[in-house]
Formats: structure tokens, C-alpha cells, sequence
């Protein structure tokens, strides 16, 4: 069923009465607030190809332009043909996708947003390009991940075919969480969630990040791994990851980057 609007975003720091805590807002948001903001059309879909979070790096070691190469990357990737051509080439011709920062705290910057036309796409990726970053602190992708599954997951407005966790980020866990981002991921994939990972290697763990990735966060059936070459190369990667996540096939990936870095 066609949406005749994307879901515009919660604000996630001007309320009217000052901000409240970020893990408040980002509770708040993921048990009912982005369910409500849905169009009544989202709601009533039946179901939808795939379910797609994407979850982004906003730590400290992510300065402002690297913030801005980040969502123009993924903005970018969603306005590229190949990439609008697989979000409606699935049987429902439907995707779902949500898109949360993640650096000390999680925070929904999308709310779950059905896809069912190139303009609905194209809103997607004109919201993206607008969001303002939330905040900056450590790497804590074992808590990013945990409410995600708790809270965002739980809260899909139709059922979909396959559900993915998108990881994008430039550096392993450092928050020392309760539990490790492995045993996350392994929650995740006994759920039936698929985990990939595109780590950007640049800084001080380019040569050791895309091992972590494999080693601790991917995960679950067809799951892969892509790395960016530094934040210049984050769209490149991105819109090449995005043809694998929502089409499923991995050779139709390889074929149309044949060649690329």
C-alpha cells in the first residue's frame, strides 16, 4: 500500500518546555511517539520487503564535517537509481527505514518511515540531509545496540520479510558496557535480525577496525561487511551496502561495483 508521505522526524532537541534527557526522548520516541507520527498509510501496509535501521557513529572522534559527510553519504545513496530501483523491486515494493545517532546515548533521528515510490525515497534522503547532529561522547555501541532492540524493534508498524541493523563507525566500543556489543548482536541474530557493518578506517584504528567489525558485530543470516577508505569514501560505500541490504543478493552488489574501490 503506497504512502502518500514519508514521516517527518521527531525533534529530538527543541521541545516546547527545553530538552529533556536524550535517553528520555529517544524511550519515549521508540515506545509510541514515532508510531503516531506515522501516516495513516504506513499503518495500514501489510508488509514491507525489508525493515532497515541505520544506525550512525556520532562519538567525538566525528567532527562536524565528518557528521556532514556522513548524512550527505547516505542522502546520496538513497537519490541514486540503482539504489531507488532495489527499495521497490522486492515483492511488496515496500521498505520500512529509521535512522538512529548513536554515540554515549541513542537518539532516534528518524522514526520508522515507509518507502514505496522514488518520492518517497527522495523525501527520505532530502530528511536526512537536514538533520542536525545530536550529540558527541564515546562509542557506546552495546547500549545503541540494546535499545534498538528493545525499543525500535519492537515497535515495527507492519511486519517486513527480512530486518536489518545497519553499524556504521570509525571506532570499536570504549563505554565498557555492561554487556558486550557481541552478546547484543547475538540477541539480535537469535531474533532473526541480520547485523552488517561498514566500519570507516581512518584515525588511529584504520588497521585494526574491520577486523573488529567482523570479530563483534556482524552477524545473522547473509550478513556482510563493507569498510569505507576514510569518510570520503562513506558514500561509495554506503550506497554499494544499501544495494546488498534491501535487495538481499550480494552478487547484484559485486556486479554493479565491479571495479570500484
Amino acid at each position: 500500500m503506497r504512502a502518500v508521505r514519508s514521516a517527518q522526524p521527531l525533534p529530538v532537541r527543541s521541545l516546547r518546555n527545553g530538552p529533556l534527557p536524550s535517553w528520555l526522548l529517544f524511550a519515549c520516541t521508540l515506545l509510541g511517539c514515532a508510531l503516531s507520527m506515522l501516516p495513516v498509510a504506513t499503518r495500514a501496509a501489510e508488509r514491507v520487503d525489508v525493515a532497515l535501521v541505520l544506525a550512525v557513529d556520532v562519538s567525538e572522534s566525528v567532527d562536524s564535517a565528518r557528521f556532514t559527510l556522513q548524512m550527505a553519504g547516505i542522502a546520496a545513496a538513497f537519490e541514486a537509481p540503482e539504489v531507488q530501483r532495489a527499495v521497490l523491486a522486492g515483492p511488496n515494493h515496500a521498505m520500512l527505514i529509521a535512522l538512529v545517532q548513536w554515540s554515549n546515548h541513542p537518539n532516534l533521528s528518524v522514526p520508522w518511515t515507509l518507502l514505496t515510490s522514488p518520492e518517497d525515497v527522495h523525501a527520505f534522503a532530502a530528511q536526512v540531509r537536514r538533520l542536525r547532529r545530536t550529540e558527541k561522547g564515546f562509542t557506546c555501541m552495546s547500549v545503541a545496540l540494546r535499545s534498538i532492540a528493545d525499543k525500535l524493534l519492537t515497535q515495527l508498524p507492519v511486519p517486513a520479510g527480512r530486518t536489518v541493523v545497519d553499524v556504521s563507525g570509525d571506532g570499536a566500543e570504549n563505554c565498557n558496557p555492561r554487556e558486550p556489543v557481541d552478546a547484543v548482536r547475538d540477541d539480535l541474530v537469535a531474533a532473526g535480525v541480520t547485523v552488517n557493518g561498514l566500519p570507516i578506517l581512518e584515525g588511529d584504528e584504520a588497521d585494526t577496525l574491520e577486523a573488529w567489525y567482523r570479530a563483534h558485530v556482524i552477524g545473522g543470516d547473509a550478513s556482510f561487511l563493507i569498510a569505507a577508505h576514510g569518510f570520503e569514501d562513506f558514500e561509495r560505500a554506503m550506497r554499494r551496502k544499501f544495494i546488498t541490504e534491501i535487495s538481499g543478493h550480494p552478487e547484484q552488489a559485486a556486479a554493479q561495483f565491479a571495479g570500484r574501490r
